[in-house]
């Protein structure tokens, strides 16, 4: 897919999973629907203000690949297939996705629960590669023709659109961990910090394949994860100390990650 030089005047869209709504901070009460917990301070409500385009969100939290051309069931509502709010005159789409169909959450808790058996190695390191495979490796590879197929979905509904596939910011510290704050043993962390880092490399790679922009916002937002002081972090912790959900971005998170995005609009 050739990277289209067309100009568009519709509107901003918004795809993806928390990353994207903005989980709880704060929840938007006329977003629909509510058990998506979009944010009025989500990163594509920053950027669309910024651009002073309307914005089409539909964006949920939970949401994997299979969500794009089928409806979530959540507990307060459903949201139609996320594809089916593009439109041909779209100008731009950004998505963040895959992170639900790694099986983010079941991850972190599975080395969570682990780090007290060996709080000085890698427990869940040796959980997700024992008999020889990187389980967590071999997710990001079966992801990627999904992302494919997701991105040749979205050129075919929306041609005249410029596609950013959003990464995901820093979560893990560089060095260390801050167990027990979050239970993560070090070892477990760097693990971690490697298949997220694998992650962003493989929707780099598809969305250069696609013609599409990759904005990496793991690099603005190193030194910012969640082991850091509440003024410096962007991404919260097990028990969070500002308004989101557990390993999520915060407000400031969000800012940071608009601000990668509207660099790569401007650029």
């Amino acid at each position: 897919m050739a990277a289209t030089t067309a100009v568009a005047t519709g509107p901003v869209v918004a795809l993806g999973d928390s990353y994207t709504a903005g989980e709880l901070l704060p929840l938007d009460l006329s977003a629909t629907p509510l058990g998506c917990t979009r944010s009025t301070k989500a990163y594509p409500v920053l950027v669309a203000s910024a651009l002073e385009a309307p914005l089409v969100d539909a964006a949920c939290q939970g949401a994997g690949v299979q969500y794009m051309t089928g409806a979530q069931h959540t507990a307060a509502g459903t949201n139609p297939p996320q594809l089916n709010a593009l439109a041909p005159d779209d100008s731009v789409v950004m998505l963040t996705l895959s992170g639900d169909d790694m099986g983010f959450w079941s991850t972190l808790d599975t080395c969570m629960e682990l780090s007290v058996t060996d709080l000085f190695g890698s427990p869940c390191e040796r959980h997700f590669t024992s008999g020889g495979t990187d389980q967590l490796a071999a997710r990001v590879t079966a992801e990627r023709p999904k992302m494919t197929a997701v991105l040749a979905a979205i050129h075919a509904r929306a041609p005249l659109a410029r596609i950013f596939v959003v990464g995901y910011p820093d979560l893990f510290p560089q060095h260390g961990g801050c167990w027990p704050a979050v239970p993560i043993t070090n070892g477990d962390i760097a693990y971690l910090r490697s298949t997220e880092l694998l992650l962003n490399a493989m929707l780099a790679a598809d969305a250069r394949a696609a013609g599409a922009t990759y904005v990496d916002t793991y690099t603005p937002t190193i030194g910012h994860d969640f082991c850091q002081r509440a003024s410096v972090k962007d991404v919260e912790g097990l028990v969070p100390t500002s308004l989101t959900y557990p390993f999520h971005p915060n407000a400031r998170g969000q800012a940071a990650i608009a601000a990668a995005v509207l660099a790569a609009i401007r650029g």
